[in-house]
C-alpha cells in the first residue's frame, strides 16, 4: 500500500463494491483508531450488478476507475492496491477444528497463529470440496476465528503464551469462482491490483460489533441494495455467516412498477421519503408526480415484510432454532421505517432490541472531511479496510503454461500450489516408474518395479525451479512433464531365489545339482527374460529320470532303484539331502543276465582264441589257393559252411572252447566286489558329466541332452571287467567265424609252454601301478587292474564345482578316455579349459 507524504501512514484503500453504488475510502491506522481521509461515492449508471455479483464487468471497472481517480487527485498519491470485500446469493460456510502439536513446549509467536488459521482454511477448503455437489468451483474468501486452545485449554489470545499443543475453532466462508472472478477482473481492469479480500458481513461485523460485545448472543444483518448478510456473535467469537438474496432492490423495483418510473427515479422515491412525508417525481411519460411516505410504505409492505420474515428465519436457522438476545441493522437497505420491528417481531423478541446501527458503532472512526456524515451506509466501507489488519488474505493470480490460475494467498504459496489447482496431475510432476512386471513365483505373486524416470523440470520466470519454490502473484511459470523410466525386466538367474542348489548322494558319491526353475510348465535357462504374467516355479527336487540324464547313464530296465533304500522308479521324486542309489536285482536269474553279458565281453580273452588256432600244423599256400578254388565252385549253405568251419577249419575246436570259455565267464557270478566296482565307475563317470551341466545350464545353453557316440545312440552303462572279458570273447569268437578260410592267415605253432591261456585271473591277484597326475606321483593299489577314472578317486579335483566349461585330461601327451587301462609309467594330466 502506499504512504501519504505528509504523514508517512500507510494508507490503505478500501472499496465496496454494491449492488447500488461503489464506495471508496482511504485511511490509516493510529493505536486503536481508524483515520478516514477521503471517501468517495459513486453509483451505478446502469444496473450493472444485481445481487451483489457483478453482470457487466466492463462498466464496474470503469466505475471503480473513476471512483480511484477522485482520490488520486483529492489525495495528491497513487493507489495500486484495493481491498475488497465479496458477496453472492449462494454463500457456503463450513466450522472445523484443526490442532499443531509443537513438538515441545515454546514461545508462540504471531506466525505459529498464522500457521494454525491457515491449516484451519485448508482443512475446511478440504472438507468443503467433499461435501460440494454444486457443478461450480468455489473460493475461499474469508475466514474467523470463533476460538483458540492452548493445550487444550481454550484461550482468547495466543501470542506471547509458551504451549505444546495450540488448536482452533474456525469458520470459513466460500463463494462460487465467478462471483470472485467478476471481482478481480473489474479491479485489474482499472489498474488495480487486489491487497485483500474478505465477505462483506465480516467486513460489517469488525466495526458494528466491537470485540467487547461478541460474549453476547448477537445478530448482524447488512442489508445491502441486493443481499442481506447476516452473522452471529457468541461467546466472545462470531459463530455462524449467512446470505440472502433479498434485500432493498426488491422494494425499489416494487415503487418502479407502482409508480411507472425508471430503477433510478423509483430508488431516488424510495430515499427521499427518510427525511420527508411526501415525495414529487416524474413518471415515463414526464408527467410531474408526487407520492406519499404512507403510499410508498403501503406498496412495499409485502415485500417488506417478507424480507424481515427471512432475515429472521435465517437468524434463528444460524443460532441453532434459537432468537439471539439483540440484532443490529446496518446498511442502506435497512433504513426503511419498519423494517427493524418486523424483524423484532419475527425474532419474539423486544422491538427496542433490533435497531438500526450507525453513529453509535462509529466511535472510533474519525474522518478528517468535514462533509462525511457517520451513517450505517458507511459501516460495510469502513470495516473493509479494518479487515486488512485482522486477516490479510486474498487471491493472486500466476500464469501457468500459458493459463491464467487464481489462488488463494495463504503467504506461503509455491508451484506445487499452482500445479495442483490447475489440475496437473501428481505423476506429471515426479518422476514416473516404467511398467512393473508381475508374475507368480511358487505360487506367489511377486511384482518388479520399473526404473525411475526423469523429474519434471519447472522454470519460474526463466529461472530453474522445483514444486517448492515460493511463488507471488503474477508469476510465470513453465512445467515440462515428467517422463516414465524404463519397464521392468528381470531375467531368471537374477532372482535372489534362484541360485540354489540340490544336494544328493548317488551310489555313495556326493552330487550337488542346480535347482531348475520352469516358465509356464518349460524349463527355462538362468537367461530367461521372464514375462508378464509368467508362472515361475523353482523345482526343489530331481527325478531319478532327470538325474541319470544329467549323469548321461542308461540304467537297465532290470536294475533296481532305491531312493532313501525304499524302492522307487524313474518318475519318483528326489529331493535336497535324499540318497539315490540302482544296482542290479539280486533274485536275477540266468536267463535276465544272459543278454547282458553275452553283449558286454571283454577283450582279454583273445590270447586264448590265438593261442588254440597256433597250434594246428600251417598249410603250404598252394594248399590254401586250392582251397579257396574249391569253395568257390561248390558254394554250399552257409549254415552247412558254419558247421564245417566248426570240424574241419583250423583252430574250429578251440575256437569251441573259447566260446564257452567266454560264456563261462559270462554266467560268473558278480561278487559284491564287483557290484562295488561297477558304482564306483559309474558315480565317477557321473561326476564328469554333471560339470558338464551345471556349466552348460548356467550359460544359457539350457538341459544338455545325453552324448551321442558313433556306436551308439545312448551310452551303455558301465560293466564290470569280468563282464568286459566276456564281451570282448564272444567279439572274437564272431570275428573268426565270419572269416573265410582262405583270409585266414598261417599261425606259427608255439612251443607248449605258451600254449595255456588264463581265462579268468584269481580274484586275490593285486597289483600297484605307480603314474603321474598333474606333476605329482601317485601309486594306485587294492586292484587287479585300473582304468583312467580311477585317479579321480585318489586326487583333489571336485567335478562337481565347475571352474571351467569342461575338463580337459591328457595321457602321456594325448586326449584321454575315461576308460583307458592304466599302466606304470603313465603321466596324466587334468585340469579345466574355458
Amino acid at each position: 500500500m502506499q504512504r501519504a507524504d505528509s504523514k508517512q501512514h500507510k494508507l490503505i484503500y478500501g472499496l465496496d463494491i454494491g449492488t447500488r453504488s461503489i464506495v471508496g475510502t482511504v485511511g490509516y491506522m493510529e493505536k486503536d483508531h481508524f483515520v478516514v481521509v477521503a471517501q468517495k461515492v459513486r453509483e451505478h449508471e446502469t444496473r450493472a450488478m444485481l445481487d451483489g455479483q457483478i453482470h457487466d464487468i466492463g462498466a464496474v471497472g470503469e466505475m471503480i476507475r473513476d471512483v480511484t481517480d477522485e482520490l488520486e487527485k483529492e489525495l495528491d498519491i497513487t493507489l495500486s492496491q484495493v481491498c475488497i470485500a465479496a458477496a453472492g446469493r449462494v454463500l457456503q460456510t463450513v466450522t472445523t477444528s484443526v490442532e499443531i502439536d509443537l513438538e515441545g513446549e515454546k514461545l508462540i509467536t504471531k506466525e505459529d497463529i498464522f500457521a494454525l488459521d491457515s491449516y484451519g482454511i485448508e482443512k475446511a477448503y478440504e472438507e468443503f470440496q467433499k461435501e460440494n455437489e454444486l457443478d461450480m468451483k468455489f473460493y475461499c474468501v474469508g475466514y474467523t476465528v470463533m476460538r483458540y486452545y492452548m493445550n487444550h485449554y481454550p484461550m482468547s489470545n495466543l501470542e506471547n503464551h509458551k504451549a505444546k499443543i495450540i488448536a482452533a475453532d474456525l469458520i470459513a466462508t466460500f463463494l462460487p469462482d465467478d462471483v470472485v472472478d467478476g471481482l478481480y477482473k473489474a479491479v485489474e481492469l482499472a489498474g488495480l491490483e487486489v491487497a485483500n479480500l474478505t465477505l462483506e458481513p465480516i467486513a460489517a461485523m469488525a466495526v458494528a460489533i466491537p470485540q467487547m460485545y461478541r460474549m453476547l448472543n448477537i445478530a448482524l444483518i447488512d442489508v445491502g441494495a441486493g443481499t442481506s448478510d447476516i452473522s452471529i456473535t457468541k461467546d466472545g467469537s462470531i459463530v455462524a455467516y449467512g446470505m440472502l438474496p433479498v434485500a432493498g432492490d426488491c422494494l425499489t423495483e416494487d415503487i418502479a412498477r407502482h409508480c411507472l418510473v425508471d430503477f433510478t427515479t423509483a430508488e431516488m422515491i424510495k430515499r427521499g421519503i427518510e427525511h420527508s412525508d411526501t415525495v414529487e417525481y416524474k413518471d415515463i411519460m414526464g408527467l410531474p408526480q408526487t407520492i406519499s411516505k404512507e403510499e410508498v410504505l403501503s406498496v412495499c409492505s409485502d415485500n417488506l415484510t417478507e424480507m424481515a420474515e427471512q432475515a429472521a428465519d435465517k437468524i434463528m436457522e444460524l443460532n441453532g432454532g434459537k432468537p439471539v438476545s439483540a440484532v443490529f441493522v446496518v446498511g442502506g437497505g435497512g433504513k426503511i421505517e419498519g423494517y427493524t420491528q418486523l424483524v423484532a417481531d419475527r425474532l419474539g423478541i423486544a422491538r427496542e432490541r433490533c435497531a438500526l446501527r450507525g453513529e453509535e458503532v462509529m466511535q472510533k472512526i474519525d474522518f478528517l472531511p468535514g462533509d462525511i456524515k457517520k451513517d450505517s451506509m458507511l459501516v460495510t466501507p469502513v470495516g473493509i479496510c479494518l479487515n486488512y489488519y485482522e486477516q490479510s488474505n486474498n487471491f493472486v493470480f500466476v500464469t501457468l503454461n500459458g493459463e491464467r490460475v487464481k489462488l488463494y494467498d495463504n503467504n506461503k504459496l509455491a508451484v506445487v500450489d499452482a500445479a495442483i489447482q490447475a489440475e496437473i496431475p501428481n505423476d506429471a510432476l515426479f518422476p514416473k516408474r516404467g511398467e512393473s512386471l508381475t508374475f507368480t513365483f511358487n505360487g506367489k505373486q511377486k511384482v518388479i518395479r520399473g526404473e525411475r524416470g526423469e523429474s519434471a523440470v519447472i522454470l519460474l520466470n526463466g529461472e530453474p525451479a522445483d514444486i517448492h519454490t515460493p511463488i507471488r502473484g503474477n508469476d510465470r511459470i513453465e512445467i515440462k512433464e515428467s517422463t516414465a523410466g524404463v519397464p521392468a525386466v528381470m531375467e531368471l538367474g537374477k532372482l535372489t531365489e534362484y541360485n540354489q542348489e540340490i544336494h544328493i548322494t548317488v551310489n555313495g558319491q556326493n552330487i550337488t545339482l542346480p535347482k531348475f526353475a520352469s516358465a509356464n510348465g518349460e524349463l527355462q535357462s538362468a537367461f530367461y527374460q521372464i514375462r508378464e504374467g509368467d508362472e515361475i516355479e523353482l523345482l526343489n527336487y530331481y527325478t531319478v529320470q532327470q538325474v541319470t540324464e544329467v549323469m548321461d547313464v542308461l540304467l537297465d530296465p532290470a536294475m533296481q532303484i532305491l531312493i532313501n533304500h525304499e524302492p522307487a522308479d524313474m518318475d519318483s521324486k528326489v529331493y535336497d539331502n535324499f540318497t539315490l542309489e540302482w544296482k542290479l536285482a539280486e533274485e536275477k536269474t540266468a536267463e535276465t543276465k544272459e543278454p547282458e553279458q553275452e553283449a558286454e565281453a571283454g577283450t582279454a580273452v583273445e590270447a586264448a582264441a590265438k593261442t588254440e588256432a597256433s597250434s594246428e600244423p600251417v598249410k603250404p599256400a598252394e594248399e590254401v589257393q586250392a582251397d579257396a578254388e574249391a569253395g568257390e565252385q561248390e558254394q554250399p549253405d552257409r549254415a552247412d559252411v558254419q558247421e564245417s568251419r566248426k570240424t574241419s577249419r583250423p583252430g574250429g575246436s578251440m575256437l569251441e572252447k573259447a566260446r564257452q570259455s567266454a560264456q563261462q565267464i559270462a554266467d560268473a557270478p558278480i561278487t559284491e566286489e564287483i557290484e562295488e566296482e561297477l558304482k564306483q565307475m559309474r558315480a565317477n563317470a557321473a561326476a564328469e558329466r554333471i560339470a558338464a551341466f551345471a556349466t552348460a545350464y548356467n550359460s544359457g545353453q539350457g538341459m544338455p541332452q545325453p552324448v551321442q557316440t558313433p556306436q551308439h545312440e545312448q551310452l551303455k552303462p558301465v560293466q564290470p571287467p569280468v563282464q568286459q572279458i566276456a564281451q570282448a570273447q564272444q567279439e572274437l569268437v564272431s570275428q573268426v567265424e565270419q572269416t573265410p578260410p582262405a583270409q585266414q592267415k598261417p599261425v606259427q605253432a608255439q612251443p607248449p609252454e605258451q600254449q595255456t591261456v588264463q581265462v579268468q585271473p584269481s580274484a586275490d591277484a593285486i597289483t600297484a601301478v605307480t603314474v603321474t597326475v598333474n606333476g605329482e606321483k601317485l601309486t594306485l593299489t587294492g586292484k587287479k587292474d585300473y582304468i583312467y577314472v580311477d585317479v579321480f578317486d585318489h586326487i583333489d579335483f571336485d567335478l562337481s564345482k565347475p571352474k571351467g566349461k569342461t575338463v580337459e585330461t591328457l595321457i602321456n601327451g594325448r586326449k584321454a578316455q575315461y576308460v583307458e587301462p592304466l599302466k606304470t609309467g603313465d603321466v596324466l594330466d587334468i585340469f579345466w579349459k574355458d
